[in-house]
């Protein structure tokens, strides 16, 4: 009896133990999947995984196929498994996944033995990561970094359902477009483009190695800081896939003794060639991404632009090389103790410093401040526009960008001087003034103010006066007086600003007597856009500095084609760039051709303001119309005695222009002639009437019904004039 009790009790304990085995294994059991349930509930679905869409680099690239920038939060650009070379995908499977194409997401023995390392010794240890598991750490942040074994299981759930998704030649790709190699590079195109500058299928096979030996830590293995560690890490890759039969031993031998050489970029570096009109191009971009429909940071946009790399390098060349030299002459007046110029900068700007401080700063003798730096460097720009097509083949906004990314040929505006006459004389061309107009070349008051009560006396850049003098000897020897006595006698202000306004100067000109000698202010880019007007006969276009852009995939978002308008005759075009073409031939302009031997057909005109605080010249040819300005920040300051647009705007202008012409090898092009808008008459050179057999004759153009009627009475009469006919 006691034993059949005894019996039944052990077996309701036994079936109590079962009871509670199995209780305790649902718990854990439905534990296990809860918290399974939970780790995979914000990781990437399948349908996030066939979308995956990295970011990537926008570039900016030139007209002749530059890249002269880019745009990224993450410095990143996708590549096609066919562009990438065997060995380097060879590279990377021997040294981080042998097993790859077998496994199904993880490399089970290294997980094994991984799990093994970390019971017995109580940490968690890395290096058990199959590509796969790696790639899914990389795409997705939710999965997490830090080495727990949740983030373990996370990370091998994502692998698997990558696996699911994707074939290996897909994984492997994706991986070596995502991961880091340092320096800012995420991907093997970035990588390549930093370290050699290459594009991924020209990697050799020591390049390769040297990419693969960095990923498990770039920082350590950097080339470009640490070359020695990068040759031993190479060197453990190529043995590497030597030992895997990827190469034989003559190829391991050879790519093992090769030196470690990176890119080093030279003084044109890419993002360097061209830092204002990069920037140009992405604040004109960033008021469209909206519109477009487009991140520009992060969408791998390809921008192609009209900038000619070639041209710009000239530009910075000789804009640079000017500037040392403008430079120097400033300093020596700065550091002149005779002059009391520095003192009245330093006191009209509130400058604490003594003039021996600040003398010692410019001589450096001390570290220079930023604030006297920046309001005693000599500043210039520099803007060059295709005559064709209004498209901008050059910009220098200034001489440093690094130290001023304000840009001085888009958002500087400064007073023009006497090139601003140019609008002057349009205007009269175009109401019927012919160009052998005299007026007196005598003083003048000019009303300055809104109500007229200042009185201004402006003088002859060379302090002449004389008689009566053509509207061309005027434009030649930039004569102050004849311009004022042109706005005064032959066209009013309102003409010229309406004149102005219709060849693109958007900025606010003041209608006085004051803007015949360039007293508003203007911008540069719309200065050149201006002046191309002339040899295009009449046509204004809006500058043009994108082309278009396209996605990530090559598809054409946009286009851009610029605005054109005639804004002038043929005829008065023609006129104005015979007048032009004066100054350059035989005008201020002419140190072009005398000191600098640019010869091609050219006009322009120089302009300085009062005190000598600005500089320029404008000049076009049958290709490019190019403005150039020198002169400091603040309008204040001079430049000095005799810094004229002619002694500094012109050989700037002179040596990029001649350098251009020179380097792309450009035949030279005469002048367009409008033969059904003008009319060519021999006039006497001292009457400006038409010649007769006993003048001196000078050949003058003229817009039809302006042609003079009256012969000379000085040195004879004829009963009609010479007419020139083509």
């Amino acid at each position: 009896m006691n034993r059949h009790f005894k019996a039944k009790g052990g077996r309701q304990k036994f079936k109590q133990r079962i009871y509670v085995a199995l209780g305790v294994s649902a718990v854990f059991t439905v534990g296990l999947i809860t918290w399974l349930f939970l780790l995979t509930q914000d990781l990437p679905s399948l349908d996030e995984l066939e979308r995956y869409d990295p970011d990537l680099i926008t570039r900016i690239v030139s007209a002749d196929d530059q890249v002269i920038q880019e745009l990224f939060t993450t410095q990143r650009t996708l590549v096609k498994s066919n562009e990438i070379p065997p060995h380097v995908k060879k590279a990377l499977i021997v040294t981080e996944d042998q097993q790859f194409y077998s496994h199904w997401g993880m490399n089970l023995f290294r997980t094994v033995y991984s799990i093994s390392l970390n019971l017995l010794t109580g940490e968690i240890h890395g290096g058990a990561s199959s590509l796969t598991q790696q790639l899914a750490r990389s795409l997705y942040a939710r999965i997490g970094f830090k080495q727990t074994y949740t983030r373990k299981i996370r990370e091998l759930i994502t692998a698997v359902q990558i696996e699911h998704t994707f074939t290996k030649e897909e994984i492997l790709t994706m991986y070596l477009n995502t991961v880091y190699f340092g320096h800012g590079a995420y991907g093997i195109q970035a990588a390549a483009t930093k370290y050699f500058n290459k594009k991924v299928e020209n990697l050799t096979l020591d390049e390769g190695a040297i990419l693969v030996g960095m990923l498990r830590a770039p920082a350590y293995y950097s080339p470009i800081t640490h070359p020695d560690r990068s040759r031993h890490v190479r060197n453990v890759v190529i043995n590497s896939m030597f030992r895997e039969k990827a190469i034989n031993a003559v190829e391991r031998n050879y790519f093992k003794s090769l030196p470690i050489e990176t890119y080093a970029p030279d003084s044109v570096e890419m993002g360097n060639v061209a830092p204002h009109f990069g920037e140009f191009v992405r604040r004109q971009l960033e008021k469209e991404d909206d519109e477009l429909g487009v991140d520009l940071y992060r969408d791998g946009l390809t921008i192609y632009t009209s900038l000619d790399t070639r041209m710009q390098s000239i530009a910075n060349e000789v804009v640079a090389r000017e500037l040392d030299r403008i430079q120097a002459i400033f300093n020596a007046r700065m550091l002149d103790k005779k002059s009391n110029a520095l003192a009245e900068i330093l006191a009209r700007h509130n400058i604490e410093l003594t003039v021996d401080t600040v003398r010692l700063m410019l001589s450096d003798s001390v570290e220079i401040t930023p604030r006297i730096e920046q309001l005693l460097t000599v500043q210039a720009q520099l803007i060059s526009l295709d005559v064709e097509t209004g498209q901008i083949k050059a910009m220098v906004g200034g001489k440093d960008f690094s130290k001023s990314k304000w840009n001085r040929s888009t958002q500087m505006i400064r007073q023009p001087g006497s090139s601003f006459k140019a609008f002057l004389y349009t205007a009269a061309i175009d109401n019927g003034y012919p160009v052998t107009t005299t007026l007196l070349n005598q003083p003048v008051v000019i009303k300055t103010g809104m109500n007229d009560s200042t009185d201004w006396r402006p003088k002859n850049y060379d302090l002449s006066m004389g008689g009566e003098t053509t509207i061309r000897e005027g434009i030649r020897r930039s004569l102050n007086l004849i311009a004022v006595r042109t706005i005064q006698e032959l066209v009013a202000p309102a003409a010229v600003v309406e004149k102005a306004r219709a060849m693109g100067i958007t900025t606010r000109l003041y209608p006085g007597d004051a803007l015949a000698l360039g007293a508003s202010g203007v911008y540069p880019i719309e200065m050149a856009a201006a002046y191309g007007v002339y040899p295009r006969l009449g046509i204004w276009i809006e500058p043009l500095g994108i082309l278009s852009v396209q996605d990530r995939f090559g598809g054409v978002l946009r286009t851009y084609t610029p605005e054109r308008k005639e804004v002038l005759g043929r005829g008065t075009s023609y006129v104005m760039l015979s007048l032009l073409e004066t100054v350059a031939n035989r005008g201020t302009g002419i140190g072009a051709r005398t000191r600098f031997g640019f010869y091609e057909p050219a006009g322009g005109k120089t302009g300085t303001t009062t005190g000598f605080t600005d500089a320029w010249y404008v000049g076009f040819t049958t290709r490019l119309s190019t403005a150039v300005w020198v002169g400091m920040d603040s309008p204040s300051i001079s430049l000095g005695p005799a810094m004229a647009g002619s002694a500094l705007g012109v050989p700037i202008w002179a040596q990029y222009m001649k350098a251009v012409y020179d380097s792309l090898d450009w035949d030279r092009q005469e002048f367009e002639i409008p033969e059904e808008s003008v009319v060519f008459v021999n006039v006497c050179s001292e009457t400006h009437k038409l010649a007769t057999q006993y003048c001196t004759p000078e050949r003058e153009v003229f817009l039809p019904g302006t042609v003079p009627t009256q012969y000379c009475d000085v040195h004879g009469n004829r009963k009609q004039p010479t007419v020139i006919d083509f």
